[in-house]
């Protein structure tokens, strides 16, 4: 009786505080996504004097917003431990960053371990399926310039063509520096049994932990943000006319993001927003490759892809086995760094958020008493 009472206690508990985490998330929303758009309404006549300057307040209150997305993981205890290269070095230099997709929390975990990564945030562009659109970040993805992408043979040539006029549009014009994609084209758990039959049927590598990537997205955006050389290799030191004009030098890297959940259990947003999971540690694992040493022609292009989601999955079969990546090539053990997030600035992101909520409450209000 007393374990069954205590069970019960638990269980209460942990209903009360999924309640409590998803109420304030839902104020969270109404008050930082409306106020998001207010000040970038009010801001537009410095959109026509310097675009500039816009879109730089733009980045700042985006890196803010998602901040409030990784505060709500932080405070449950899901953190996060680096492994491989050090990439914030390069924050300042364009890149397109490739990561396996196993859940809605790949993007919630990258919202996180981005953060202390300079600016990148504020001036990186996301790939992501149409879906989320219509969520409640949708509106603000929409904004900042991010893409949506519709799956499906049926769609895929169109959507690449506007691939290509979103990227000469929106990112040099925004001063993007990465781009992030995930070039699997949809979850593990709904692509792996597809994936394993087509590697069967072309004498490709079985594949368990990830899927083999498609070509696409990241076509495109090698040939339109970067140029091509003689050996069929992107240049670092060369640009297309678009990238000239706005004295850009182009993709400099190409960055390779795995994640990794303990015991092969991946994080959904669910879990971010109820938090009903114990404390959890995700592993990334980053590992970075010079433009100067990725195919753009298709068929090599193909093959440089399959390569590096073979090696993601010996990475991710070394994880689960053991706990930790594999250490790089000629040292004797990996290191990892413990990502952290500074609490006093969260608390003070969130505190401007509902300040700003307050605050446009009141403007609207007055403007509503005047008008009517």
């Amino acid at each position: 009786m007393a374990q069954l009472l205590d069970g019960a206690g638990k269980l209460g508990w942990v209903l009360l505080r999924s309640v409590l985490r998803f109420t304030f998330m839902f104020i969270n929303n109404c008050v930082a996504i409306p106020s998001y758009c207010l000040y970038l309404l009010l801001l537009q006549p410095l959109r026509i004097w310097d675009r500039s300057a816009f879109w730089h307040i733009e980045g700042v209150m985006f890196k803010w917003l998602l901040a409030m997305v990784s505060s709500w993981g932080w405070i449950a205890g899901y953190t996060v431990t680096e492994w491989g290269d050090d990439v914030r070095p390069i924050s300042e230099e364009e890149a397109m960053v490739i990561v396996n997709h196993q859940s809605t929390g790949d993007v919630c975990t990258l919202m996180m371990c981005l953060q202390d990564k300079g600016t990148v945030v504020p001036k990186m562009m996301w790939l992501m399926d149409h879906v989320f659109k219509y969520t409640n970040f949708g509106l603000v993805s929409l904004i900042h310039g991010d893409f949506f992408i519709r799956q499906g043979k049926a769609h895929r040539d169109k959507q690449l063509i506007y691939l290509k006029e979103h990227l000469e549009k929106y990112y040099h014009s925004r001063d993007r520096k990465w781009i992030v994609l995930f070039p699997e084209g949809g979850f593990l758990r709904k692509r792996r049994e597809t994936s394993q039959l087509f590697a069967k049927k072309h004498s490709l590598p079985h594949l368990t932990h990830v899927t083999l990537p498609r070509l696409g997205a990241s076509h495109v955006i090698l040939k339109t943000l970067s140029a091509q050389q003689e050996n069929g290799s992107v240049g670092a030191d060369a640009g297309t006319r678009n990238q000239t004009a706005n004295k850009s030098k182009g993709l400099q890297w190409v960055i390779d993001v795995t994640i990794a959940y303990p015991k092969a259990r991946p994080m959904d947003i669910q879990t971010w927003i109820f938090g009903y999971r114990p404390p959890t540690v995700t592993h990334v694992h980053y590992r970075m490759y010079p433009i100067k040493e990725v195919p753009v022609e298709a068929k090599a292009l193909t093959d440089w892809l399959y390569q590096r989601f073979v090696e993601k999955e010996e990475l991710l079969s070394h994880f689960y086995d053991t706990g930790s990546f594999p250490p790089p090539e000629g040292q004797k053990e990996a290191v990892s760094r413990q990502m952290t997030l500074d609490p006093v600035w969260l608390c003070m992101v969130q505190s401007f958020a509902f300040a700003s909520g307050y605050m446009w409450f009141n403007v609207l209000q007055y403007l509503y008493c005047c008008l009517f």
